[in-house]
């Protein structure tokens, strides 16, 4: 089907463009969603007649989209997940989750503008794209964390494994003071003890008086 878009998308084109399209995309997709029409002569003649208006419109809600993005693109936003000590979460986070967590950070992200490839599984830093307008896009970082303070250690650069790793060598080193704590007492027990090859002190007898 050929359509005109009325606005710029993605890998197909900009505004005004009239480009071929899988049928099922642009009756589910572009046409439900504002994005384009199908390219009869009526259509066209009535997006020439709307152009100026429509790249007006455009501009400013480009604009709008500019301050928005200078706002938001780079901000790190903590989400709070059970995971296994590997670091795999006990679920997923999705964009709905980044959009809460944005919004109680006082800024106002729609699911729907977050892009992600698939939904996140692992403790760590993820990026996200956020589409907030067909021209305009910003880049957030979702700490997902099992606690505020481990957000704030992989915030400074330290991985789950990383850290995985110092609380067993921490563990390990726990035990290993342990270990030598006991061998020493065990020690020093040997220490008081009498040596097999010396003869037991003698206990002098009290001799009765004459």
């Amino acid at each position: 089907m050929e359509v005109v878009l009325l606005e710029r998308v993605a890998k197909l084109g900009q505004m005004g463009d009239v480009v071929s399209v899988k049928n099922g995309f642009a009756r589910n997709f572009l046409m439900p969603q504002g994005k384009a029409l199908r390219a009869t002569k009526a259509n066209l003649a009535s997006f020439e007649a709307q152009r100026v208006q429509l790249e007006a419109n455009n501009l400013e809600t480009k604009g709008e989209a500019e301050a928005m993005a200078a706002k938001i693109d780079g901000q790190v936003f903590i989400v709070i997940r059970s995971a296994s000590d590997a670091g795999s979460l006990y679920g997923s986070v999705t964009g709905r989750d980044a959009s809460e967590a944005a919004t109680a950070d006082g800024f106002t992200i729609d699911k729907k503008q977050i892009h992600l490839a698939k939904p996140i599984k692992d403790l760590g830093l993820h990026d996200m794209t956020v589409v907030l307008h067909p021209e305009v896009s910003a880049t957030i970082t979702v700490n997902v964390a099992r606690s505020t303070e481990e957000a704030e250690l992989q915030a400074s650069g330290d991985s789950i494994a990383d850290l995985a790793a110092a609380a067993e060598a921490e563990a390990e080193f726990e035990i290993a003071e342990l270990f030598d704590d006991i061998g020493a007492a065990a020690a020093d027990d040997d220490d008081l003890a009498p040596s097999k090859d010396e003869p037991a002190a003698e206990v002098e007898e009290d001799q009765p008086e004459a």
